[in-house]
């Protein structure tokens, strides 16, 4: 993993953009070429594309960002050239018509501008499957695994072996696993060896190259922990990790089930400062401008949809649950009948739902039905990025079900945010305790960066039709 920032990135994800960045500045740049060629033979006056480098960056770097838009680099896409070739389309299909303005208006006689990006955008998917994705084949596997050893055998244990292998393909690897002091055999079947209690931590780190040490045991008091022996590995270099440490470093969540206050009170993050507040309020703002603008018409196209299908009402406004408890009205397409709630009872949506009009199933699936928040944004009840609002009588069931539940609350809620990018749709108390980890990851370590890569990522969400209801 190497740090960006405050986030850490899987060394194998660094090797795919900076060979992706490559391919795409080679694509461009030998499609000047192939157009210099063609025009020494048919047309002299292609004399002035001879400077093409900076086009060339330009090209890479737009693409480049609509790939990770558009999910190219998720941990569960790694080596898929159908994935890949498919980002590169829709990347394609997005970009085309920007760079063709950029292009004329800065570098290219108009003729050549689309002739430039036609072949770039050849080369490309050339590049993308003959060089980019045998030589990853290939290369790719021999990038540095990090060696994990374990503390505990319990589930705990055994659910962070489980999240390496799947999620994090080829970034770590577990050597093994140290029974605390409290455990007597493993539970279930572990993926690798499990040491005896009385093996020194210092030997198996040596022997093995260990790179990271996870504790996963739940009730650390009364011996369960080799503390002497973790102590002298630490002073040898090898990071400890505790378990909701090394899970919001390598999953981006805060596993409830071994949370205690006290590592969030000594912990860092929680960054509620002037400048912090400033900077997202002033993005917000700019933003959700922006986007306004943008969608208007599809804003006014929606809503003539919804008053035609059943002459209803078009907006739906409802009581949710802000910063510091504070309800406020949301504001959102209607995409139910207006008599979807008429005992008064608040549900949540099912998968499914006979609640939902045949407009509102296509806004929900596209999230336009979203877009009125934008008005929550500007008028400062909402931000862009954060946790999704929730009705107050879920919120007073979760808080009293879920611990640290009221956390959430500490920031604004979002029109989208990390869970929604991370998690599917919550409609039980079990999957509002699983999206309430990623909440917390959120809160507790928001940035304009994170804010940027949540942005991002929603367009995939939302291009892909992920999670909606």
């Amino acid at each position: 993993m190497i740090r960006v920032f405050d986030r850490y990135v899987p060394a194998r994800t660094v090797l795919e953009l900076v060979t992706d960045f490559m391919v795409l500045l080679g694509s461009a740049i030998l499609s000047g070429g192939t157009l210099i060629a063609l025009g020494r033979r048919f047309d002299p006056d292609l004399v002035v594309l001879q400077d093409t480098l900076l086009p060339a960056v330009i090209f890479a770097a737009v693409m480049l960002l609509l790939y990770v838009t558009f999910g190219a680099y998720q941990r569960d896409r790694v080596n898929s050239l159908r994935m890949l070739l498919l980002c590169a389309l829709l990347a394609t299909m997005v970009s085309v018509g920007p760079l063709f303005f950029v292009y004329f208006k800065l570098f290219f006689p108009h003729r050549y501008a689309l002739r430039f990006l036609g072949f770039a955008y050849v080369y490309q998917f050339l590049g993308m499957a003959f060089i980019r994705q045998p030589l990853l084949g290939t290369y790719g596997d021999r990038v540095k695994t990090r060696k994990v050893l374990v503390i505990g055998c319990g589930p705990e244990a055994a659910a962070v072996a489980s999240d390496l292998d799947t999620q994090l393909q080829g970034a770590y690897r577990v050597v093994g696993f140290v029974p605390s002091g409290h455990e007597v055999e493993p539970v279930g079947t572990l993926s690798a060896p499990v040491f005896g209690k009385s093996t020194q931590l210092d030997s198996l780190v040596a022997e093995h190259g260990v790179d990271d040490i996870v504790v996963c045991v739940r009730e650390q008091r009364g011996g369960a922990l080799p503390l002497r022996q973790l102590l002298d590995c630490r002073i040898l270099g090898v990071p400890v990790h505790s378990l909701p440490a090394f899970s919001e470093r390598i999953k981006g969540e805060v596993p409830l089930d071994s949370l205690k206050a006290s590592w969030l009170i000594y912990s860092n993050g929680f960054d509620q400062g002037l400048m912090r507040t400033a900077i997202k309020r002033t993005f917000d703002l700019l933003v959700a401008s922006i986007l306004l603008l943008l969608a208007w018409p599809v804003m006014l196209l929606t809503a003539l949809a919804i008053r035609i299908e059943d002459r209803g009402p078009v907006i739906f406004r409802q009581e949710r649950i802000g910063r510091v408890g504070r309800p406020f009205q949301v504001l959102k397409f209607r995409s139910m009948r207006t008599d979807a709630e008429k005992d008064g009872v608040a549900r949540w949506a099912q998968a499914n739902d006979d609640r939902i009009t045949r407009v509102g199933r296509f806004i929900r699936k596209t999230r336009i039905d979203e877009l009125p928040q934008l008005f929550n944004v500007l008028r400062g009840d909402m931000s862009l990025v954060g946790p999704r609002p929730e009705r107050p009588s879920f919120v007073e069931q979760l808080t009293a079900e879920i611990p640290f539940y009221a956390i959430r609350h500490s920031v604004k809620p979002g029109v989208t945010g990390w869970a929604q990018v991370r998690y599917s749709y919550g409609a039980s108390l079990a999957e509002s305790r699983r999206k309430l980890q990623f909440d917390l990851y959120y809160v507790k370590n928001h940035s304009l960066l994170l804010d940027l890569q949540i942005i991002m990522e929603t367009v995939r969400v939302v291009v892909f039709g992920e999670g909606a209801r």
